[in-house]
């Protein structure tokens, strides 16, 4: 009699075994299809979709296993991204690349130090100044966040000096700039520059995104609706500098991402970074949160789905050289 309630009890703990992986693949599979239905995912064939749903179920693991975990003053989620590898992400998201001849300093403008005992307020968001447009998103097919990044500080200072806030053109940088390299990469400086060359920027309805470098179509029949004589450098290392740069404008800046950014979701990031500059965003403000934790407020061209509705607290002043993921490194902002 013992032994026939042993084997009932192994029997049913094999099953109860069985039917607990069941109920976790079947959970993995709705939360796959309902993620697809709602960023209208769609696989070529089913060999596609077997592959997408593996790294789809490793990404929700990591997320809940992180955010079970409580250890961050930051959550991750799902996302458009959460069936890519963090290489993937990394490869059809970023778009950073330095042309060898501004590899250099001596051939990027001088930055002039601002006065750090200057009042700035403990919070600052230029949105709340009407001087931020949508986020826009740069697509997985095109690395040009650094047009992205340099049109966004334009949009900021135009409103600043003139009371309008225009969308303006990544697509006519992304065309126009020859010393970049589409697509393929590039960066703010030469965005900047590009502009001055082209006599101004025109209106993004004007010459409208298309997720792909196409030869330039500035033939002065359309009119630039807005212009800066440069741009100048905050200086390099020094997030106080850089903070009163952002007191003024939006600002333009190099940074490392890291595989946590991808499924970055909400709060203030202090997460992991990559090992070089990959990818450029906007710094549209600063703040302190109700823990004290002190940010940077950036804005990101990955879409709204992204993020704090495509924007990113990132931790600030946390202690590492150039700040968290190289923030403070390399910045500009564009001048009229």
């Amino acid at each position: 009699m013992k032994f026939l309630i042993a084997i009932c009890i192994i029997l049913w703990a094999c099953a109860y075994t069985t039917m607990s992986r069941t109920l976790s693949e079947s959970s993995v599979v709705e939360s796959h299809q309902q993620w697809m239905m709602k960023y209208g995912r769609t696989y070529k064939n089913s060999s596609e979709l077997e592959k997408r749903k593996k790294i789809f179920q490793e990404n929700l693991e990591y997320i809940e296993n992180f955010n079970n975990a409580g250890k961050k003053d930051y959550k991750l989620g799902l996302n458009p991204f959460s069936d890519l590898t963090s290489e993937e992400f990394i490869a059809s998201h970023t778009g950073l690349k330095v042309p060898s001849e501004l590899s250099s300093s001596k051939t990027e403008s001088v930055a002039v130090p601002f006065n750090v005992n200057d009042d700035v307020p403990t919070n600052f968001d230029w949105r709340a100044q009407g001087a931020v447009t949508n986020v826009k998103n740069q697509g997985s097919n095109c690395g040009c966040c650094w047009a992205f990044t340099a049109v966004a500080a334009v949009e900021g200072i135009v409103k600043i000096k003139t009371g309008n806030l225009i969308s303006l053109s990544e697509q006519q940088i992304l065309d126009c700039d020859e010393q970049s390299t589409g697509c393929d990469g590039g960066i703010f400086y030469t965005a900047f520059n590009s502009i001055v060359q082209s006599g101004g920027i025109v209106r993004e309805k004007d010459y409208p995104y298309i997720e792909s470098k196409q030869t330039c179509k500035l033939n002065g029949q359309i009119a630039a609706a807005a212009q800066i004589t440069g741009y100048a450098n905050v200086v390099s290392n020094d997030e106080q500098q850089l903070l009163q740069a952002v007191a003024r404008q939006p600002v333009a800046t190099r940074i490392k991402v890291g595989n946590e950014f991808q499924s970055y979701q909400s709060g203030v990031y202090s997460g992991s970074c990559g090992p070089s500059f990959n990818h450029e965003v906007t710094i549209i403000g600063y703040g302190i949160n109700e823990e004290g934790k002190k940010y940077w407020l950036i804005k990101n061209s990955w879409g709204e789905s992204w993020g704090e509705s495509g924007y990113m607290r990132l931790i600030r002043e946390s202690g590492e050289p150039g700040g968290q993921c190289g923030m403070a490194e390399h910045s500009a902002y564009p001048t009229i």
